[in-house]
Formats: C-alpha cells, sequence, structure tokens
C-alpha cells in the first residue's frame, strides 16, 4: 500500500513554521507496520492543489493532506479537492451537528464553513474540539495542527486500514565502513541484489569535518532474506583493506 503525505501551507515552505507532520507520520505509520511512501509540500495556492489532487485522486494511494481545511479565505483545499472531482462543496449533516453541538449558536457565520466538503465526503472525528476533518475515496484531509492531526489519522489507519496494519515488519541491517570511496562498493551492492531477490540494498555516504570517508551500507526487508544478504555483504567487506563495524539493527 503506497502512503502519500501532502503538507500544505505558505508557512512551511517560507520557513515561518517547521513541518512537524513528516517525523510524526512515520512514528504513526512505523507503529502500525507501515512507511511513508512519498511527500509533497504545497503552498496555499488553489490551481497547485487542484493539479496535484486531480493526479492523485485518479491513482490508488493512501493520501493525508494536512492542512488548509479551516475557514479563513486562504484555505483552499477542500474546494480544490471539490474542483478536482467535479463536485460541490456542501455542508455535511454529521459535521454540521458535530460543530453545532460544540459551539451552538457561535457556530454560525464563520464556524460552519468548516463543516462543508466536496459532495460524497465521510467525516473525520475530531476529538480535541468536534470540528471534523473529511475522506474522500483513499484521501484523508486532516487539520494544519498537530494536536488535531496527529489523533485523526491515528483515528483512520485503524478504523480504514487494520486489515493492511503489518505484523511482520522489515528489517534493516547496515555497518558502518571507514575511509573507503563509495565506488568501491557498488559491485557488492550489485553482487546483493543478484543474490539476494526481495531485499534493498542502500548506502549513505558522509564526511567528516576532518575529511574522513565513511559509507554506511546496508540492505532492508524480509528478516530471513536481510539476515541472508547481510551475511553475504560482511563477509565480502572483511576481505577489503579497512575498518567497519556493526551497526544496531533498525525495524
Amino acid at each position: 500500500m503506497n502512503i502519500g503525505l501532502v503538507i500544505i501551507g505558505d508557512e512551511i515552505l517560507s520557513g515561518r513554521r517547521k513541518d512537524r507532520h513528516l517525523e510524526k507520520s512515520i512514528e504513526i505509520l512505523h507503529a502500525r507496520g507501515l512507511k511513508v511512501t512519498w511527500v509533497s509540500y504545497l503552498p496555499d495556492s488553489p490551481e497547485l492543489l487542484t493539479q496535484t489532487f486531480t493526479r492523485t485522486l485518479s491513482s490508488n494511494d493512501v493520501i493525508f493532506s494536512f492542512g488548509g481545511i479551516g475557514a479563513t479565505p486562504d484555505d483552499y483545499t477542500r474546494q480544490s479537492v471539490a474542483d478536482a472531482l467535479g463536485e460541490d462543496v456542501i455542508v455535511h449533516p454529521e459535521a454540521k451537528l458535530e460543530i453545532e453541538s460544540q459551539f451552538g449558536k457561535d457556530a454560525y457565520p464563520n464556524r460552519i464553513k468548516m463543516g462543508m466538503f466536496p459532495k460524497g465526503s465521510r467525516i473525520i472525528p475530531n476529538a480535541f474540539n468536534r470540528i471534523p476533518g473529511f475522506s474522500i475515496r483513499r484521501h484523508h484531509f486532516l487539520p494544519g495542527f498537530p494536536s488535531m492531526a496527529w489523533s485523526m489519522m491515528e483515528w483512520v489507519l485503524d478504523h480504514e486500514y487494520a486489515d493492511q496494519h503489518v505484523q511482520d515488519r522489515d528489517i534493516e541491517r547496515s555497518i558502518l565502513i571507514l575511509d573507503v570511496p563509495e565506488s568501491t562498493l557498488i559491485p557488492l551492492m550489485d553482487e546483493c541484489l543478484e543474490l539476494f531477490s526481495g531485499c534493498k540494498v542502500f548506502s549513505l555516504p558522509t564526511i567528516t569535518d576532518d575529511r574522513k570517508r565513511r559509507v554506511e551500507l546496508g540492505v532492508k526487508g524480509n528478516k530471513d532474506v536481510v539476515d541472508s544478504a547481510f551475511a553475504y555483504i560482511k563477509k565480502m567487506v572483511s576481505q577489503l583493506d579497512c575498518k567497519w563495524e556493526e551497526l544496531a539493527p533498525r525495524l
């Protein structure tokens, strides 16, 4: 299951606010044996939002979108989704009930706008203040506020995708190799991909402040194939004239 994140806001792209959704989404998904496949950061632009959602709605990806569903004039997400679908934006009856129950007469004239969703939407409960997000197809639209969005994301995953939670999670094993150019390791990486089907091979090169090379070389995937591939990597690296150390496994 491919999972994409769309993180919206001029304030993030300008650096006025730091994005916290990507890191937390990785954590939330990891707890369920899932992972982020891709991420898009977008400005508060109706045109770009409509273009993006037109493309993603034609895919089978699961999308979590953060931001742009408030009641102010620069909140464009709900209308952009409606435009991408060719649907009208209407007051959702369940959202209306939630907002009126929370705010009474103060729901009007502005708060009720946050219950207007593209026709055919489902609501996502918001335990923080009862102003819901919305889902349509495999797209899920959440507030930009972390205190609301993260619990709503968990609710969606546990209610709509519980059957996709993975118990046998992939594992990652790696070693840190000192003073070896990354290019020297490419033949070994190619061999691993050929010999151990189903595993992914990666290298993460760095150069220290004193200009020494370090390469983290590793494999990730199903535990059985990773264990075999990792043993092969250690065997072959041991034949090189270099120092290396094994790093702790990661899930």
